[in-house]
């Protein structure tokens, strides 16, 4: 796995916990916020040919 790979499926693994945490305190702008970075992330992921796996949440 390349360094690009790899810092951008963290990044996404980092968005997921912080939109999870941003849902669990109802804080419901940061989850927005959350939700459009891991938006861009996933979208980055797909024009590169990274595959990422959605969480069981």
């Amino acid at each position: 796995m390349d360094a690009f790979t790899a810092g951008l499926l963290q990044r996404i693994e980092n968005t997921q916990s912080d939109l999870k945490q941003a849902r669990e305190t109802g804080d419901d702008y940061l989850a927005d916020v959350e939700q459009a970075e891991l938006e861009d992330l996933q979208r980055l992921a797909a024009e590169h040919g990274v595959p990422v796996i959605a969480p069981a949440c």
